[in-house]
């Protein structure tokens, strides 16, 4: 199915004209850059908030009690946290996450029991509808495994020729490069499109891996170290493989990975950069412009980017409290935290709360469980212990600081920040495994809405720009001049 189109420029020659054609700053008009351009720019898009209530516009998608403003059906993934009474309030409620109807924590337990891996059993069940048997499962693994391979000279043309800062951006490329390696790219026969479904599932890792390498040689001035897969490892195994000089993981770290992988596979369809899949693949485009898509949107930090975030604030938190085990001084810190006042100064503390659980986060309840064990074989106990102190503290602190009680569990970023900063994760890599993990559950929610969506989606924004007389341009001010 893939293909390469003949022999392509050295990269010599790619970096000059990479170069001729740069956007620069410095050649745009003064007006077009100047601070004073800027801030007429925002007065002229800004909409006050009033009008939002006004017209009755749901911000964020999202109803005045919190709830996500309901846009579809989908048999793939469901998320609990909270049930509504009578009167609309929110009544707080113990976490679940279902797959296909199935608790993922189920579903967890007995890869455990099993002493199995579970991500591709997971990706096969939301892609597929239903639990596999263990002879389609194994057709399932050879299938990915054959797919483990880049196309011939693809991760030197496009990923090692032209490396990027970010992982995501090179991802969202190199899904978008695909489409050229594809005989058939624009067919969305549902054959086709669970084909290439398959495919990217099974060369993800390698691409993450290599456009890390490639940041890493090129930015970092690191040496490069190139691994190929090996098509009988689980996606887990391959992913640390390929990131680590050696190609070393113990087995712990590699079924610690592949629990991260599960249970951020799929959550119920209304996070943003699955919508953003159903959204792009209602307008009938192409596989590869749908998942790129899904890439972009999950880049956003405020999406994508929480347990970087996790990480972060831990590290922040370690130099300005050098004694974990203070708990005075954890506290004072963390109190700084919440008046904005220390960290990045939002007044978050990442890790806690979440928009649907309210009670708590079956996810991180699952991953806290490995991450001790991983803490305990790391060396790493004092780095777990603070963030189950985090986990504990912060809602009695965040009460005693805003005068109110609120519902606030730890979410997943909080143990998945951890896990991988013991696995030794680079945290430029923390995204791209999220979206490794959730590319199942993108898949699916594109197949489901080929099949049952069937109409393009197109959102209504009201007008709230006052009409206005036409002006000959010999009679306009030079606004922007001034």
């Amino acid at each position: 199915m893939f293909k390469h189109f003949g022999k392509q420029k050295d990269s010599g020659a790619r970096k000059s004209k990479r170069d001729t054609h740069r956007f620069r700053t410095k050649d745009l008009p003064p007006t077009l850059t100047s601070e004073h351009s800027a801030e007429l720019l925002k007065e002229r898009n800004l909409i006050d908030s009033h009008l939002y209530i006004q017209n009755d516009v749901k911000r964020g998608l999202r109803n005045a009690n919190g709830t996500g403003v309901v846009v579809g059906l989908t048999h793939i993934g469901e998320v609990c946290g909270y049930n509504i009474d009578q009167g609309g309030r929110k009544i707080p409620i113990e976490g679940k996450l279902y797959y296909r109807g199935y608790d993922i924590e189920d579903l967890v337990h007995n890869c455990f029991e099993e002493d199995r891996f579970g991500f591709e059993e997971a990706s096969y069940l939301l892609i597929m509808g239903e639990l596999p048997s263990r002879a389609e499962l194994d057709a399932f693994n050879e299938i990915l495994g054959s797919h483990r391979d880049l196309p011939s000279t693809f991760a030197r043309d496009m990923i090692l020729t032209a490396p990027s800062r970010n992982i995501m951006n090179k991802l969202a490329r190199s899904v978008l490069a695909l489409y050229s390696y594809d005989d058939n790219p624009d067919d969305i026969s549902i054959p086709n499109v669970l084909h290439q479904s398959f495919r990217l599932m099974g060369c993800f890792p390698a691409i993450i891996a290599y456009a890390y390498q490639a940041k890493h040689t090129y930015y970092d001035k690191e040496s490069l170290h190139l691994h190929n897969p090996i098509p009988e490892l689980s996606t887990s195994e391959n992913i640390l493989r390929m990131l680590r000089p050696m190609g070393e993981y113990s087995e712990l770290e590699a079924r610690l990975l592949d629990l991260c992988m599960i249970i951020h596979a799929e959550h119920g369809g209304g996070n943003n950069s699955s919508f953003t899949t159903q959204l792009v693949s209602s307008t009938g485009t192409d596989t590869y412009s749908a998942i790129a898509a899904a890439v972009g949107s999950l880049k956003g930090p405020k999406h994508g980017g929480a347990n970087i975030a996790v990480i972060r604030m831990m590290n922040d938190i370690k130099a300005h409290v050098p004694d974990l085990g203070n708990s005075s001084k954890l506290d004072d810190y963390l109190v700084k935290l919440l008046r904005k006042e220390a960290g990045d100064r939002t007044g978050l503390i990442y890790g806690m709360g979440h928009a649907i659980y309210t009670l708590s986060d079956p996810r991180a309840k699952l991953l806290k469980n490995m991450a001790r064990k991983l803490a305990e074989d790391k060396d790493m106990v004092d780095d777990f212990l603070l963030c189950d102190y985090v986990e504990r503290r912060v809602p009695e602190l965040y009460a005693q600081v805003h005068g109110k009680e609120v519902n606030m569990p730890a979410n997943v970023d909080l143990y998945s920040g951890f896990v991988y900063h013991a696995l030794d994760i680079p945290s430029d890599v923390a995204t791209p495994l999220f979206a490794t993990a959730r590319l199942s559950g993108w898949c699916a929610h594109r197949l489901e809405e080929l099949i049952a969506g069937g109409k393009l989606m197109r959102p209504a924004y009201n007008s709230v720009q006052p009409h206005q007389e036409y002006i000959p341009i010999a009679e306009r001010e030079d606004i922007f001049l001034k």
